[in-house]
């Protein structure tokens, strides 16, 4: 080739062109596309800064809902997104949205994120590695200069913690005894979204219907010890267990705990220890992975020398059949009836609003995140979850699927939960692979 010619070609290529005058740097981005990886270390650091709000006066995790350490890191995550062009909105439940325009405006996006609010003392993993996961996907994208044929939504779902409200909303479940239901902050989830931005008198305005996304997809923490024991690096997860929650209230009578004879007292607590024995002694009845919980008590009126005369319960049941659940707490309440009738107490449920309904993802997604493992030289299991998530909510209107990475110790909900940088960064992957294939018809939605 002519020095001249050489020259011409090279200043052409440095700017992206062709001799024919054609823009290469879309071949050039398809091309690199298969290669794509996250920056695992920025992924990790943004999970330090957001573990920073929230903090009690003994550095305990409280980025609860409805605080101002969530609504703190709220305007952190959103300050990340539109610095990575999402422009974020709040939705009426107090969702974060932010959205990426596609090559073409007409087909339905593909969303994906997680949470960022925690339990009480919680870990930093749990929501934070699929929403920082998810925002790495667009930061990766934008820095090869990849436009999707679909658009891009990364979704930030409030209060997945107490009960999934965010998503509920979303859907279309959440009712005005929902909206009124108390939250751990104090605040009624009326009030809570309120304090978030969202608009809980307009609900109804941010229900979305089956067809208006083309997938969601979640990156999560397994939140159980079955990855990391097996040695695998990715849960691709097949169900998501619905859990329902109840208030059991035993009222007895409280009398004085020194002149009041063993034979003649009616002890609300006695009987509620009894119950709570017969609660596991059900739940270990039956065969499955089904799980039962009383995970709340409180005593009245509370003092060393009162006969307890009323206690409250917190009574959750997990399975991915709703038939079962309605099984296991038949049983439970058929218990309860012989309790009350030998302790001379009265027993009663109250079934809790907003409960989570179990839901089984999309095959198809299934098979791809498993792919796209593959392709990436990453072992993977079929897998249950036996924790909530937003997804299950999301499932009723479109394709959903979760990938989970491994959590040592199988400890969560924890302030020793933690997940390894280079499982983060393999779970990322595996959700921009996915995406990348979805977005190519390769799944086959």
């Amino acid at each position: 080739m002519k020095r001249k010619a050489f020259i011409k070609n090279s200043a052409l290529t440095a700017l992206g062109m062709t001799a024919f005058g054609i823009k290469s740097s879309f071949s050039n981005s398809m091309a690199s596309a298969d290669t794509l990886k996250v920056n695992e270390q920025r992924i990790s650091n943004r999970i330090f800064e957001l573990a920073k709000f929230g903090l009690d006066d003994k550095g305990r995790g409280y980025r609860v809902a409805y605080t101002k350490g969530d609504i703190d890191g709220r305007v952190w995550f959103m300050d990340l997104m539109k610095k990575a062009g999402l422009n974020p909105t709040i939705d009426a439940a107090g969702n974060i949205i932010g959205k990426r325009k596609g090559k073409n405006a007409s087909l339905k996006p593909i969303a994906f994120g997680s949470h960022i609010d925690m339990v009480p003392d919680g870990g930093n993993y749990d929501g934070p590695v699929g929403s920082l996961g998810a925002l790495e996907i667009i930061e990766v994208l934008n820095e090869h200069n990849i436009i999707t044929e679909h658009p891009l939504e990364v979704i930030i779902f409030s209060n997945e913690e107490g009960g999934t409200i965010g998503s509920i909303g979303m859907v279309g479940r959440l009712t005005p005894q929902g909206l009124q239901q108390k939250s751990q902050s104090g605040l009624t989830m009326a009030e809570g979204i309120k304090a978030i931005g969202g608009n809980p008198d307009n609900i109804e305005s941010c229900v979305r219907h089956k067809g208006d996304m083309h997938a969601w997809l979640e990156l999560h923490i397994e939140q159980g010890g079955i990855l990391e024991r097996e040695g695998l690096k990715i849960g691709v997860v097949e169900g998501i267990v619905g859990l329902r929650h109840w208030i059991v209230t035993l009222e007895g009578f409280a009398n004085h705990a020194g002149t009041t004879p063993m034979n003649m007292r009616q002890d609300a607590l006695l009987a509620a220890s009894k119950f709570i024995i017969a609660v596991n002694e059900v739940v270990n009845s039956v065969e499955g992975n089904h799980v039962g919980t009383v995970g709340k008590i409180s005593a009245q009126p509370g003092a060393y020398n009162v006969i307890p005369g009323k206690v409250v319960l917190g009574l959750e049941i997990r399975d991915l059949s709703d038939d079962k659940i309605d099984m296991l707490f038949a049983q439970m309440e058929k218990r309860a009836a012989t309790i009350a009738n030998e302790s001379k107490v009265k027993i009663n449920f109250e079934l809790q609003p907003n409960a989570s309904i179990p839901a089984l993802t999309n095959k198809a997604l299934q098979q791809t995140i498993n792919n796209a493992s593959k392709e990436l030289g990453l072992t993977t299991k079929f897998m249950q979850s036996g924790a909530g998530h937003d997804s299950q909510e999301i499932a009723v209107i479109a394709p959903s699927a979760m990938i989970f990475i491994p959590s040592i110790g199988g400890i969560s909900h924890s302030p020793k939960e933690f997940s390894t940088t280079l499982d983060i960064a393999n779970g990322a992957n595996v959700l921009l692979k996915t995406i990348l294939a979805i977005d190519k018809g390769i799944a086959g939605l």
